[in-house]
């Protein structure tokens, strides 16, 4: 009995370690903090000793079967904890992968999951029949054994094994959930977007001007505070606070130059280290190191007043030079601009004279001569600000070459002045000229207007033109010219693509042309087609636009202006046409049946002087051969506005085809079979002198073959097999 109370024991330690029922994961969550006695399994266990003392309350707790509980315990109330996480993870949704893989990403991470649990059941039973074997086996060795020795010693050993297995399983799956969980966040981590600087933006141009102030500011002070001792010392803690603060700038605007992208086949690049690595290839990189070079170490051993050490700084120039050719190309003033960048040069090269000038006085000494600086021990000539005046007047009057100097004495006083001639010279030789093509840039357009002026006067003159006739030319040109109305747009607009000279026009004249009524309604298409078809004019005071019995080849939209309807005698009005208005668009259609034709129905005349936009026939009629629909829509309006004004005549609409248009059509034909007959021709004579040519070269082998002999040719022959052998 004592043997299969024992047996009993063991089992079904070994089933409760190894299988978390349901029942107990209740009865552990219901708070039942007892665990289910290990004898209450065995049926006989009650009529051994071993099973009265599990029975006992107090040796249930004490003695060699207490650690076995407690770990069964522990491990019950982890399962416990297992389960209903594992419980709350089903239930949680992903929302991460909802949002990245689209509303199949639950299915398919439920379908991952029950893979897994499929998995992990079939290894619970091979786990289940390999403990079933190691009972057997663990029954037949009890039954060789003694008894009592052996129930003591299988149970300290089964309960020391089972309490290893139980924590080796519990830190295999352990690890195996965060192996798993690391793997799932690695994979479904979202990759982190690194900041990248766009060149083409406002704000790498707001960049460009933070980054320009220190470099100016190190351009102007550096050389001037190394020169002039007395302003280095005087705001000692300023120029502390200026210098690194823009060492801090030149340290960020390294990193920005490393996050700046480019293009690459048209692409922005945001990979950083495609972009550290294009940022190294680039000849500015390596001027960026040297301007980093902390040479400031320097003033631990020579003091903080030898602000020369820091001149590496200056090697971010590139940055100013790029920060005045943004501002040039966004200016609205570039001639302006241009010549202040100039001035400013001069300005610059002025300064670093002046200062250069100082530190060689300072060197032989002030006032050992009269070419250098004046003894400064002289009060008037001992103030910071005459020194810098003083020096910056030496310096103006030499570099533009004008003089009155006092000459040099010593050899090195000789060849600081002789340089500064040959700088003085060659540069603002430079800078005049820019500064003349500049001005004449700038009244370029000027002078090209009243190059027009003077031969349209040459002409007038000579054809002997009425002065009134005369008088109103020249008020015209000076009516365009007082209004900026000068440029032509398709000679200004014939360097951009068609896309972009496209949208510049719909920009520019889409809503007046769609204030007409026959292209309401009409395709995009179209309208960008007759958009850029569209002619500006500008008429006089008392100019006629057309008169009633004009043949009508172009229709006109008012942009600006006024229009009047007056009678054949030109002065009645009968109505006023202002911004906005439009006519003539049925007589460039052509539409059959109209009792007016293509001729005009009444006189206008320009009130004063007026800006219209004029669209020839032929332009509307070479647009809608692409477009036959809106072609055919547009014959409707035009007929509909004609019916309504009871100006068409029905019979003819709706009778067959034109006479007419078949008459053009044919011509349109026999001009195409000229030209075609005309190229035919031309290939023709091209054939047949070809073959008159290769007949003549054909006639002429044959009379060098005839007049070679048999024995020329027995020589030929002789003189290959030579070169044979």
């Amino acid at each position: 009995m004592a043997k299969i109370c024992t047996d009993q024991s063991y089992s079904t330690r070994l089933r409760l370690a190894n299988h978390t029922t349901d029942d107990d994961l209740t009865v552990v969550e219901n708070g039942d903090s007892r665990a289910p006695s290990l004898s209450d399994d065995g049926s006989e266990a009650s009529g051994t000793t071993a099973c009265r003392r599990r029975d006992n309350p107090r040796d249930s707790f004490t003695g060699a079967g207490a650690m076995a509980r407690l770990s069964h315990f522990l491990f019950l109330l982890r399962s416990w904890v297992s389960h209903r996480v594992q419980a709350a993870e089903e239930e949680r949704t992903d929302s991460f992968l909802e949002r990245f893989r689209g509303p199949d990403s639950n299915c398919q991470y439920i379908k991952y999951k029950s893979v897994i649990c499929s998995k992990k059941e079939d290894k619970k039973d091979e786990k289940k029949d390999d403990e079933k074997k190691d009972e057997k086996k663990d029954e037949k060795k009890d039954e060789k054994k003694d008894e009592k020795k052996d129930e003591k010693k299988d149970e300290k050993k089964d309960e020391k094994k089972d309490e290893k297995k139980d924590e080796k399983k519990d830190d295999k799956k352990d690890d195996k959930k965060d192996d798993k969980k690391k793997a799932r966040a690695a994979c479904f981590a979202p990759r982190k977007e690194i900041w990248i600087m766009d060149p083409a933006t406002d704000k790498y141009y707001r960049w460009l001007t933070i980054i320009a102030l220190p470099v100016f500011y190190n351009l102007m002070m550096l050389i001037t505070r190394a020169c002039f001792n007395e302003l280095q010392d005087s705001y000692t803690k300023l120029w502390i606070f200026l210098d690194y603060t823009a060492d801090f700038i030149y340290y960020t605007d390294t990193f920005v130059r490393a996050r700046t992208g480019y293009l690459e086949q048209g692409l922005l690049v945001k990979d950083s280290k495609k972009l550290r690595d294009k940022y190294r290839t680039t000849p500015q990189f390596k001027y960026d190191m040297i301007s980093m070079i902390p040479t400031d170490l320097l003033f631990l051993r020579f003091g903080f007043n030898n602000p020369e050490f820091r001149l590496n700084r200056l090697c971010k120039m590139a940055r100013l030079f790029e920060f005045f050719e943004r501002t040039e190309t966004r200016t609205s003033f570039p001639n302006m601009f241009r010549i202040s960048n100039l001035v400013l040069y001069i300005l610059v090269i002025i300064h670093w004279n002046a200062c250069g000038f100082f530190a060689i006085s300072k060197t032989i000494g002030f006032g050992t001569d009269t070419w250098v600086y004046p003894n400064i021990s002289h009060p008037e000539y001992g103030r910071l600000a005459r020194k810098y005046i003083y020096c910056l007047y030496w310096s103006t009057l030499t570099l533009t070459t004008i003089g009155e100097t006092p000459p040099p004495v010593r050899d090195i006083e000789f060849v600081f002045v002789i340089a500064d001639f040959l700088t003085g010279v060659l540069i603002f030789a430079s800078i005049v000229g820019n500064v003349g093509s500049m001005i004449s840039n700038m009244n370029a357009s000027r002078a090209d207007f009243q190059a027009k002026i003077d031969s349209i006067k040459q002409y007038m003159q000579f054809r002997k033109v009425t002065k009134d006739l005369e008088a109103r030319v020249i008020k015209w040109f000076d009516y365009l010219w007082t209004e900026k109305k000068t440029c032509d747009e398709k000679e200004v607009l014939k360097n951009l693509p068609d896309k972009l000279r496209a949208e510049i026009a719909i920009n520019v004249h889409l809503d007046t042309l769609k204030k007409v009524r026959i292209f309401q309604d009409c395709e995009a298409g179209l309208l960008i087609e007759l958009v850029l078809k569209l002619q500006p004019q500008v008429f006089s005071p008392g100019d006629y636009i057309c008169k009633k019995g004009d043949i009508g080849r172009e229709m006109y939209i008012i942009k600006e202006g006024k229009l009047a309807v007056v009678a054949d005698d030109g002065v009645t009005q009968f109505v006023v046409l202002s911004d906005g208005a439009y006519f003539g668009e049925i007589s460039i259609l052509g539409i059959k049946g109209s009792k007016a034709g293509n001729r005009r129905t009444a006189n206008i005349r320009s009130v004063g002087y007026s800006d219209l936009f004029a669209l020839s026939k032929d332009d509307l009629v070479e647009a809608l051969t692409e477009y036959p629909d809106a072609k055919k829509a547009l014959e409707e309006k035009g007929k509909a506005i004609l019916m309504k004004d009871n100006l068409i005549d029905e019979a003819i609409a709706n009778s067959g085809a034109d006479p007419k248009d078949l008459e053009e059509k044919v011509v349109k034909l026999e001009s195409q079979l000229d030209i075609i007959q005309i190229k035919f021709a031309k290939i023709m004579a091209e054939f047949t002198s070809t073959q008159a040519k290769m007949k003549q070269r054909v006639s002429e082998m044959e009379s060098k073959v005839k007049s070679i002999q048999p024995q020329d040719l027995s020589e030929v022959v002789a003189d290959k097999d030579k070169k044979v052998q």
